[in-house]
């Protein structure tokens, strides 16, 4: 772009969705690397703050590498696909107790399988805390704790 750089947010956050959907990204200073090859004058406290901002989490890719994908796009397309794919990709099992289920995850995809369980807005669940391998859901009922157990199997 011949030193010119592109400013607007809307069509950075635009670029991000594009570069981590067609490249393995793994750290920050990466993505911003990738920004500024592109034309993009940032900072790392931008990068960073995009990353919020867009909801981006990190996801095994195999072979002991992490990368960047989008739990949310504002025009909502393919986004269940997504949440199933963190889903698989980061479960490991899950057990209830009364009305709390408990899900173990891949180390370090807690956080992120939360987020995708949290945003297929179960109605069965009332709230959830992710560690590092582990989700405690606080569920209406035992009854539902069952249902939602057996939506999950049925997705996985």
């Amino acid at each position: 772009m011949g030193g010119e750089f592109v400013n607007s947010k809307k069509t950075r956050h635009n670029k991000i969705l594009e570069i981590i959907s067609e490249q393995q990204i793994d750290t920050q200073e990466e993505l911003a690397r990738q920004l500024k090859n592109a034309g993009y004058d940032v900072t790392q406290a931008t990068v960073s703050r995009d990353i919020r901002e867009l909801n981006l989490y990190k996801v095994s890719s195999g072979a002991g590498r992490q990368k960047y994908i989008a739990l949310q796009q504002e025009d909502g397309r393919g986004l269940e696909d997504k949440y199933i794919r963190v889903l698989r990709d980061g479960f490991s099992s899950m057990d209830m107790a009364q009305n709390i289920l408990v899900v173990k995850t891949v180390s370090g995809m807690a956080m992120a399988v939360a987020a995708a369980i949290d945003a297929m807005h179960f109605q069965e669940i009332v709230g959830s805390i992710a560690g590092d391998d582990t989700i405690m859901m606080a569920v209406r009922t035992v009854e539902d704790t069952e249902r939602l157990m057996g939506r999950i199997r049925e997705l996985l």
